[in-house]
């Protein structure tokens, strides 16, 4: 499949669920993807991607956006504190502040460099032991905590269970989304992201669909 297929399929889920044009971002996720099909993608005019390693996109990207203007690059895994400050000068966007110590660091490091990329937090909507994010029961507090650090929260992220429907999980992260106020909604990959879409979804993370399968080799 193309990126421009992808940019199609979700323009006409964004038709089909009433939604304006253009109102989901589809953020390219070219974690272990080489780099020339990464240019590839930038060539075409694709300007937002997601990573899952600081140290991944630290090799990456900062020679991409010479070339490459107006590029944004979002993380989307899992984010170690003593990583927190490399992140805050490499990301835009992190879709993965996902407990307390992650948030008191970003506010310390916000309040010394004067500047923190927008933040989803990561709601662990199936509750799964082995998954990070917050539990959903505890999603509105720790919101309020983030606020309380002057955090630029801008909405929420998940990552469905592979065997649960993920309808189910797009309608509770929009449901907690909505009652705290918060207007990102980071849900929905390659094989859900049009369903994603229909419950609202503001960024889709779209990977091997767009780049072709990984190799972990």
């Amino acid at each position: 499949m193309s990126l421009v297929e992808i940019q199609e399929r979700i323009a006409k889920a964004e038709a089909e669920a009433g939604r304006a044009p253009g109102s989901t971002e589809l953020i390219a996720v070219s974690k272990v993807q080489p780099n020339e099909r990464v240019q590839a993608v930038l060539e075409q005019g694709h300007r937002v991607f997601g990573e899952n390693k600081v140290q991944e996109a630290a090799g990456k990207w900062p020679a991409f956006r010479e070339t490459f203007a107006g590029t944004s690059v979002h993380l989307l895994g899992p984010l170690q504190t003593n990583k927190a400050r490399q992140a805050v000068g490499l990301f835009e966007v992190i879709h993965s502040l996902d407990r307390p110590k992650l948030a008191n660091t970003l506010a310390r490091l916000a309040q010394e460099l004067g500047a923190c990329p927008d933040l989803f937090v990561q709601v662990n909507t199936g509750e799964e032991p082995q998954k990070a994010g917050i539990l959903p029961k505890e999603a509105d507090g720790f919101v309020k905590d983030c606020r309380d650090l002057d955090l630029p929260i801008k909405g929420l992220m998940c990552i469905p269970p592979v065997d649960e429907e993920p309808s189910l999980h797009f309608a509770l992260l929009a449901k907690i989304a909505e009652r705290n106020g918060l207007k990102g909604l980071s849900m929905g990959m390659s094989g859900d992201f049009e369903k994603a879409v229909s419950f609202g979804a503001t960024h889709v993370r779209v990977g091997s669909a767009i780049f072709g399968a990984r190799d972990y080799g």
